[in-house]
């Protein structure tokens, strides 16, 4: 069984596929933070801004595979065009498995994964975005897309420049500098153009 916080249908909000049409699965858990308040300050990752606790969200629950394939197709609104769905969490990897991929392309599912590249990845992801967080060990080192929150006094940008990725992103910290994290980002990118700039247009439309 699946353990999923939320399921639902919506538009991407940052990145590369942003303004796409993606059903978003939101899994339960991560290995950064238990999700809870009470935690944060000892977490190894501080600054998220998702709920991932529990199974208590939008169609949220437990699945088998095959229901959980059901489910998305249940939302997506088109039969002419295959469901884009966008694995996250939490830390998806934790519950991804190979199972769960082959019944979503059984389905002609297109998937992708946002991961913090700390757990390994079972074969068959279509789409892999990785955020780093810092004071970890990133073991996937290569992909689709590396999506850096900036900035991080722990996380450089130059650290991650010789991963094998076929886009870099700096996304500007959500926070009480917000403007100012926006500022410094836009400067970075335009002094090192290898990345390019992801806001969270998600936030800024008043979309999920």
């Amino acid at each position: 069984m699946y353990k999923v916080k939320e399921v639902y249908y919506t538009l991407q909000g940052e990145g590369f596929h942003t303004g796409r049409p993606a059903v978003f699965c939101r899994f339960s858990g991560c290995n950064l933070w238990t999700g809870r308040e009470v935690d944060r300050e000892n977490a190894i990752c501080k600054f998220c801004d998702t709920n991932f606790w529990g199974t208590d969200g939008q169609n949220g629950g437990k699945y088998t595979a095959g229901k959980l394939s059901s489910k998305i197709q249940e939302l997506w609104p088109s039969k002419s065009i295959n469901p884009f769905i966008v694995c996250t969490g939490g830390e998806p990897a934790l519950q991804m498995n190979k199972h769960l991929i082959d019944e979503f392309h059984k389905s002609g599912f297109e998937i992708a994964i946002e991961t913090n590249g700390t757990v390994g990845l079972p074969e068959g992801i279509d789409w892999i975005c990785v955020s780093p967080k810092a004071d970890t060990n990133i073991v996937i080192r290569s992909g689709d897309e590396l999506k850096l929150v900036y900035p991080q006094p722990e996380n450089n940008p130059t650290n991650f420049i010789n991963m094998d990725f076929k886009h870099f992103y700096l996304q500007p910290l959500d926070n009480e500098n917000h403007f100012s994290n926006i500022k410094s980002t836009i400067e970075y990118c335009l002094k090192n153009p290898l990345w390019k700039l992801s806001s969270q247009t998600h936030k800024y439309l008043g979309i999920d």
